[in-house]
């Protein structure tokens, strides 16, 4: 007897193993959690003939149906949707109570009462409910046996159960995992809106296509003084009511958020700039409104600038272009309406032409330099590096930020000079801390799309820095997202990576923002991810900025890439991001961008001693 049992327990186990081996592979191949569940319920009903098996998912409060291969469809459709509650069947009442609910006869148990007479003429006369719960003990689902017998479960059927609820629990924390991870590469976290990469997709499409559509640029009006004057919360507020109100401006419309204060908009069936005017108008109508932020309220007022394929281009640069002149021109003449683009607007290109002139004579003249922000250690606030931030000092003295002359940068030729004179700068103010005695660590330097399309990024900061005898594990390669993510060819690669080789760290920046695909993150070399500071200043008042900013922390420990924080102006802010894990960030809590000798000063003050590029690496 003793041998037989022996046997019945080594078969037991073999079975139990067979099952999560298979739903195991199942998960790792990526296959559908549906099919996943309905491999489960099959197995378990091969291995327990006398068991039908169903799977539910708990979702706001509501049993939602997931797998029942063995039950009629009518069944699962009828029982998807049930609240959860006290007298809910023995799943509905599993969920509700958190724990296993057994009911062995349907018939007479009152928490069948109100839906005995869907399970009854299927012959289903018993049923054991188990709740599922995830890493943190919420309960995301049930899983069930049904009887045609009233019955209990036997000890076969209770062991294939414990595997079975631990399985469920796995694939569904990783359906949730790949849909956030999709959602953050292809939607915008504020708002909800498809991102950039959407959008980018979504317009190739159209454009193979060749239907009629229109373009729609639009631009939210004061943004940058709500947040200056009232915070960032408020600006973001008045972001997400405004995509909010575009969502249901009508089907024929796909709103997608550009990033800061654009938002794109294509529009289905549109044939000639009376169509996309009507279209425009009824945008307008449906932003305009107050938008109630705390005690106060914002007025939403936007500016639109319009292009139609086939009449203003054929191609999406064009079109793109053409439709941002047009938005130009209304922010100049029209702010708060439309602007429909036409061959003769071209006062945007007048005034980027301009300021490449002022940029190209400043740079003649020596007028372009450097300001420094420290990056620190949130720990000790130590500065562990530093961002260059090019400035242009202008004839009269006065010092002005990139974002006075960013519009020049369009100028390929003038954004690679750029680049250039601030590899220049930096290399030698780095050989001169060095020669100082001074504890350094690392610069981060901004590039531009400009720098790679040329071919020799790695070998100009190389001779550059060789040329002042300054190694490269002192140099951070700052890259915008969307240089990042703008191209599908490996220019970009293989130019870092070659540089990465030597020591050179690279920093993915203003993460987050909706212009970069994760899956780029397994393709492109990356080593530090810098979370945009749009995140950073609703810490405290947005919960969902602390679900993506530990989602983002989250995803940098498992890709082992090292995190910074941008823009961090208040010490809640630092408590928040060393609870979630943020090891490094830089902010005007620590220092504004300052210039050249009050850096030295700031590094001889509070510079991280000794030397220890451990650390750093640590902050990953």
């Amino acid at each position: 007897m003793e041998n037989l049992g022996t046997k019945k327990l080594a078969g037991d186990t073999e079975l139990l193993l067979r099952v999560q081996t298979e739903v195991l592979e199942a998960v790792a191949r990526g296959e559908d959690l549906t099919d996943v569940g309905n491999i489960l319920c099959r197995r378990v009903e091969q291995f327990a003939p006398g068991a039908i098996c169903s799977i539910l998912l708990v979702e706001d409060g509501k049993v939602r149906s997931l797998a029942g291969p063995s039950l009629p469809e009518s069944y699962c459709q009828a029982v998807d949707g049930v609240a959860v509650g006290p007298c809910a069947g023995s799943c509905g009442t599993a969920a509700w109570r958190a724990e296993p609910v057994m009911v062995t006869d349907i018939e007479t148990d009152p928490l069948w009462a109100d839906y005995k007479s869907l399970a009854l003429p299927l012959g289903l006369l018993a049923c054991w409910s188990s709740p599922i719960r995830n890493s943190q003990g919420k309960v995301v689902g049930t899983f069930a046996l049904y009887f045609r017998s009233r019955r209990g479960p036997n000890a076969l059927e209770r062991q294939l159960v414990d595997t079975c609820l631990h399985l469920c629990a796995l694939a569904i924390e990783h359906e949730h995992a790949r849909a956030t991870n999709h959602r953050l590469a292809y939607f915008d976290a504020l708002t909800g809106l498809p991102n950039r990469g959407h959008f980018n997709a979504a317009l190739a499409e159209r454009i193979l296509i060749g239907r009629p559509f229109g373009l729609i640029l639009l631009d939210i009006d004061h943004l940058k003084q709500v947040n200056d004057s009232i915070g960032h919360a408020a600006g973001d507020t008045l972001i997400r009511t405004i995509a909010e109100r575009l969502s249901r401006c009508g089907s024929d419309i796909l709103a997608c958020r550009q990033g800061g204060d654009e938002i794109a908009l294509l529009v289905d069936r549109c044939a000639d700039h009376a169509v996309l005017e009507t279209v425009a108008q009824r945008v307008l109508s449906a932003v305009s409104g107050m938008v109630e932020v705390g005690d106060q309220a914002i007025d939403a007022h936007v500016t639109l600038g319009g292009a139609v394929f086939g009449i203003d281009g054929t191609d999406s640069d064009t079109l793109c272009q053409n439709a941002d002149f047009a938005l130009y021109q209304a922010k100049q003449t029209h702010r708060g309406g439309y602007v429909g683009f036409r061959p003769n607007l071209r006062t945007a290109m007048v005034e980027r032409i301009a300021i490449v002139r002022q940029l190209g004579t400043a740079m003649a003249e020596a007028r372009i330099v450097p300001y420094y922000q420290p990056l620190v250690w949130l720990e000790t606030a130590e500065i562990v590096g530093l961002e260059a931030l090019a400035r242009m000092v202008m004839p009269d003295g006065t010092v002005v930020p990139a974002s006075a002359f960013h519009d020049g940068l369009s100028d390929p030729r003038i954004a690679y000079q750029l680049t250039g004179l601030m590899l220049e700068h930096v290399a030698r103010d780095i050989r001169g801390w060095l020669d100082a005695g001074i504890a350094f660590k690392h610069v981060g330097v901004n590039v531009s799309t400009s720098d790679f399309q040329r071919g020799d990024l790695a070998e100009r900061i190389e001779n550059t820095f060789a040329a002042n005898d300054v190694s490269l594990s002192h140099v951070v390669l700052e890259v915008n997202e969307s240089v990042f993510v703008g191209g599908s060819d490996q220019t970009v690669p293989h130019a870092v990576e070659a540089l990465r080789e030597q020591g050179l760290l690279v920093a993915l920046d203003d993460f987050g923002t909706g212009h970069a695909s994760l899956t780029h993150l397994l393709s492109f070399p990356v080593d530090i991810i810098k979370i945009d500071r749009s995140f950073v200043a609703r810490l405290g008042s947005d919960k969902p900025s602390g679900v993506v900013t530990r989602a983002i922390l989250d995803i940098a420990r498992q890709l082992d890439m090292r995190v910074v924080a941008e823009g961090i102006e208040t010490a809640e802010q630092v408590g928040m991001l060393r609870d979630y894990g943020c090891s490094m960030g830089q902010g005007y809590l620590f220092s504004r961008p300052v210039p050249l000798a009050d850096t030295t000063r700031l590094l001889q003050l509070f510079s991280q001693k000794p030397i220890d590029t451990s650390l750093i690496a640590a902050a990953g």
